[in-house]
């Protein structure tokens, strides 16, 4: 699935199933609380906590729900998320093509 076909696969369950999307900002807010439950298993998986009983290893399903609501955010602002993630490629590019290559800390 592209960038676009998950914008229009997203666009179209919010029309058939969710009613109409949430606010700009309430989706906003939700982002945030699902950019906190990634965290919570990322530090459970790679930090120094462990998972609480009942917890799982669900990563990709957090990252599923951050990248959900990131695509409900580009669709209801009209954000062409292909066409942005395109040109921070290339910005990042431009700006760090050698910049990480050199740098040392990254070599050892």
């Amino acid at each position: 699935m592209t960038i676009k076909e998950a914008q229009e696969a997203v666009d179209r369950w919010i029309k058939k199933y969710g009613v109409r999307y949430f606010s700009e900002l309430t989706n906003m807010a939700v982002l945030t609380e699902e950019v906190g439950e990634l965290a919570r298993v990322i530090a459970r998986k790679y930090g120094d906590q462990s998972f609480k009983e009942g917890e799982k290893d669900n990563l990709g399903e957090e990252m599923a729900d951050v990248l959900w609501v990131l695509l409900c955010l580009a669709n209801q602002t009209g954000v062409d998320l292909t066409e942005e993630l395109q040109k921070s490629i290339e910005k990042k590019t431009e700006r760090d093509s050698l910049r990480h290559i050199h740098n040392k800390k990254l070599l050892a």
